[in-house]
């Protein structure tokens, strides 16, 4: 039997609610940046996590990441790649280009990062769009040497000119420094540097998955993304509900259980078999995504969880009495846990199905532009884009789900407690 991955982040969630999350019902989101935002990785993240978190909202996601380009050289394509898309929100996303690299961090170099970033907010308030503007990602740099140096003082730099003009701000860096602290850190007791964690590719610029996890994280912090999905607590014998961003219903003690139906208002979180192990470098579970279950009143010992029929997780009574989370448990690490697990898996395919033919309608722009093929491709692929969008919202709505919560299948497991 495999433990449960997660349950052990339960034990406490920032509470990140007292304001809102900061994409609303409505909005068009643009992510506009280099290389790292073109790869998609960080910004499908945040997309999925929107959809899943907040169904209800009807968002949009689009990525505006031109690999090499910089914050001056992404005016001259702010039109075409930008406003064409109609954004209520625009993500701004430079700055080690705009130094190359660093080989030209000095004053000349610094003033057009930030004089083009101003040009970009006013012709965004000109259009009533909402800005953040956000620093670049790390580097595999020291964070100790990282954080005092060219790059982070650059983009403070330009967070006190956007906050003068009014408009939204990300720190990007200083969150994902945090988590790069602690890969350090377990990387010091691996003496094989093959077997080591790492944020970044070999060039110690770009980022693998870790640190677009990582990335995305920030982001959601930036965003004010809640702490809690929803929570149940239910005591069994008295049949007493307390819940937040959940309906139970059809409560039922069994002989040795109980079982009740849950339909909440958002589903946590999850990204396909074995990325919850990414969750011990990148708290967003613990912070941002927790999905609650506590149960009181059952006899001592060992129950299983299933959910829709599917296994979903093995606690003590103890355990459930106390709470448990169950964003992202399972009992077999091949398979999804609960059926919110296998919804997520299913959403994260249709969101890079969707990504795939607003690359191909790209690539086509870029590389065919003045043939009739980029005409009639933009005319299908939008059709094929709003199929794929509603899809993506079938996958992702909350279901109600039946929980059987009783001795494992193999017979009664009392436990000594």
């Amino acid at each position: 039997m495999v433990c449960v991955l997660v349950a052990c982040l339960a034990s406490s969630a920032n509470s990140h609610a007292t304001e809102d999350f900061s994409l609303q019902d409505g909005d068009t989101v643009v992510f506009l940046g280099d290389s790292i935002t073109a790869a998609r990785t960080y910004t499908k993240i945040i997309e999925n996590y929107t959809l899943l978190r907040f169904p209800q909202r009807r968002i949009r996601f689009y990525n505006a990441g031109i690999g090499g380009d910089t914050a001056a050289g992404s005016l001259a394509r702010l039109d075409r790649d930008v406003f064409s898309r109609r954004p209520t929100v625009l993500t701004v996303c430079f700055g080690l280009n705009d130094i190359g690299w660093g080989l030209k961090a000095d004053d000349e170099h610094k003033a057009l990062y930030i004089k083009s970033l101003a040009t970009i907010i006013d012709k965004c308030q000109e259009r009533k769009i909402r800005v953040f503007i956000c620093s670049g990602p790390i580097t595999a740099e020291t964070p100790d040497k990282s954080e005092a140096g060219y790059l982070q003082k650059m983009c403070d730099q330009a967070f006190v000119m956007a906050k003068e003009k009014g408009t939204g701000t990300i720190d990007v860096q200083r969150p994902m420094r945090e988590i790069q602290r602690r890969v350090l850190k377990v990387n010091q007791g691996i003496a094989d540097e093959t077997k080591r964690t790492r944020l970044h590719l070999a060039d110690g610029v770009h980022l693998n998955d870790l640190g677009h996890l990582a990335m995305a994280y920030a982001f959601l912090q930036g965003f004010n993304a809640p702490g809690e999905v929803s929570q149940a607590e239910i005591d069994i014998p008295t049949k007493k509900v307390t819940s937040v961003g959940c309906q139970i219903s059809d409560i039922r003690q069994l002989d040795e259980g109980c079982e009740f139906t849950r339909l909440d208002d958002g589903l946590p979180f999850n990204n396909g078999l074995f990325y919850a192990l990414n969750f011990a470098y990148v708290p967003i579970h613990r912070e941002f995504n927790a999905y609650r279950l506590k149960v009181t009143g059952l006899d001592d010992g060992k129950y299983e969880i299933t959910v829709n029929g599917r296994s979903t997780a093995k606690f003590t009574a103890k355990q459930l009495a106390a709470g448990v989370d169950i964003a992202s448990t399972t009992t077999s690490a091949w398979q999804p846990g609960g059926p919110w697990d296998a919804q997520a898996t299913v959403l994260r395919s249709l969101t890079e199905a969707r990504h795939e033919v607003d690359t191909a309608r790209l690539l086509s722009r870029l590389y065919l532009a003045g043939q009739p093929l980029v005409a009639e491709l933009d005319g299908k692929s939008q059709a094929a884009e709003e199929e794929l969008v509603e899809l993506q919202r079938l996958a992702a709505r909350p279901r109600p789900y039946h929980f059987v919560i009783r001795p494992p299948a193999e017979g009664p497991e009392r436990l000594r407690e």
